[in-house]
């Protein structure tokens, strides 16, 4: 399963913001990558180059590959609305992204581990595709065995009260995938319009 290995700090640096992980030292060396750091003279960025990021911060904050974000986009763009908003349902909607926003993981990479590892159940059966599409009423839980597993269970915060379009039951340990959310709702700092700019080009 393709996903990226690199240093985290790294990306975190480029984009100015948390995308992966905490971002811990971000308050300590903010500059972007490079050894001579915030000396150097830096260009303007082109229009291009700004559209660029923009989809580079897409595909780290929700850890798809280029040929598979692309692929994404492609199925956006058939569908009824914005594209751009479309976009951003369709990696909400990944099962992932779905476990990180419940809180049964503290991460997105958590949360792809515990689907890779076949401790999460959907509609009541294992699915350990991390790209695997949600659909509104799906149902997600964890495995009973693993339930049983204090390192996995010691990870679990509950979902945050913003994400309005999942809900979860700290009682039973599952959680229902109500709609694919609107735009307005979703928490994540990612200028989708840049990003159908540079794919009409």
């Amino acid at each position: 399963m393709a996903r990226y290995t690199g240093p985290k700090n790294r990306i975190c640096r480029i984009f100015g913001e948390p995308i992966l992980g905490s971002g811990k030292n971000l308050g300590k060396n903010s500059n972007p990558p490079g050894m001579h750091g915030n000396s150097k003279k830096r260009k303007t960025a082109s229009e291009y180059a700004i559209q660029l990021k923009e989809k580079q911060k897409a595909k780290y904050t929700y850890m798809v590959l280029e040929k598979q974000f692309r692929n994404t986009y492609v199925e956006a763009s058939r569908l009824k609305g914005a594209t751009g908003e479309n976009l951003i349902k369709l990696l909400e909607a990944r099962l992932d992204n779905a476990v990180y926003r419940l809180g049964i993981a503290p991460t997105r990479p958590a949360a792809r581990q515990l689907v890779s590892h076949k401790h999460i159940l959907v509609n009541g059966h294992i699915v350990n595709i991390a790209s695997y599409t949600m659909k509104p009423g799906d149902v997600i839980e964890l495995k009973e065995k693993s339930r049983a597993n204090t390192l996995i269970t010691g990870n679990i915060r509950g979902k945050n009260p913003k994400i309005s379009w999942m809900d979860w039951s700290e009682k039973d340990m599952k959680g229902t995938y109500i709609a694919h959310p609107e735009r307005d709702n979703v928490p994540e700092n990612i200028k989708e319009q840049l990003i159908v700019e540079l794919y009409s080009k």
